[in-house]
């Protein structure tokens, strides 16, 4: 399946910068998969508009990115150090993404290694593995953004074929994500239940019996800061909780945090 949404979805203009910038980073030997509302289409089969274009690069590949489009002419920003980067140009702006906002999802090896190949606007590409979509989308819960319907959708399309063994690796400590989301599938799609492999919801509830019948975490640590750093702010800002996003817990520095903070909170 081609990634093309419905082309009166996106610009015309928008589309040749697309184009023109995704062969700037061929021609500079710069591996990048494209993510998205591009990626969703094709995972999902569920067309929809979007403002961008969401390219993911493994980290130590950032720099040389930015200087090709800088060196073909492009407006080329490192925006957050932790895991954004922005190209513009006068008729659109492409998302680089290397990790996630909470630190979560880095962009490794894996991502590329299962990435499959697929036309974008008449470019053939590889295309971010769904498992990795799922990955990252899971933890979206802000409140003017909720990523769990892609989720859904994703799992709908691919569940029966899914490397449910890799996903549920990805999550790591993080599994009760994952689990929520299946027994939100499973509400929200009863007749597509099957598309879970029930060793999967086994595992996990397996994972939760102990949790349940065990005394709380000793640490006060708020992990909502994972899913939505806007409405779990007060807990952390008022000292009751740790943040899970800074280290040791998560992956990010207080420095980190507070630039990422800053900058959404405009």
């Amino acid at each position: 399946m081609g990634l093309s949404p419905t082309h009166s979805l996106v610009e015309t203009p928008s589309r040749a910068f697309y184009r023109e910038a995704m062969d700037v980073l061929s021609r500079a030997g710069v591996p990048f998969l494209v993510g998205g509302t591009f990626a969703f289409v094709h995972q999902a089969g569920i067309d929809r508009s979007t403002k961008d274009l969401d390219i993911f690069v493994r980290p130590g590949d950032v720099h040389p990115l930015l200087g090709a489009c800088a060196a073909a002419g492009y407006e080329a920003d490192l925006v957050f150090s932790h895991w954004l980067a922005k190209i513009r140009a006068p008729t659109g702006f492409i998302d680089v993404i290397f990790s996630s906002g909470n630190g979560i999802a880095a962009v490794d090896e894996g991502w590329f290694e299962h990435a499959t190949e697929s036309e974008v606007l008449g470019v053939t590409v590889k295309v971010a593995p769904p498992e990795e979509s799922i990955w990252s989308k899971s933890f979206v819960m802000e409140r003017e953004r909720y990523d769990g319907a892609d989720v859904t959708h994703i799992i709908l399309a691919h569940g029966e074929r899914l490397d449910w063994r890799r996903l549920i690796d990805r999550f790591g400590t993080h599994w009760r994500v994952l689990l929520s989301h299946l027994v939100l599938f499973g509400f929200i799609y009863p007749s597509a239940r099957s598309r879970v492999p029930p060793w999967v919801l086994h595992e996990l509830a397996q994972r939760l019996t102990p949790e349940i019948d065990g005394p709380d975490a000793e640490e006060p640590v708020c992990y909502g800061t994972l899913l939505s750093w806007s409405q779990y702010l007060g807990d952390v800002l008022g000292g009751s909780f740790r943040d899970a996003r800074i280290r040791p817990y998560g992956n990010l520095t207080a420095e980190e945090v507070a630039r990422w903070t800053s900058a959404d909170k405009k």
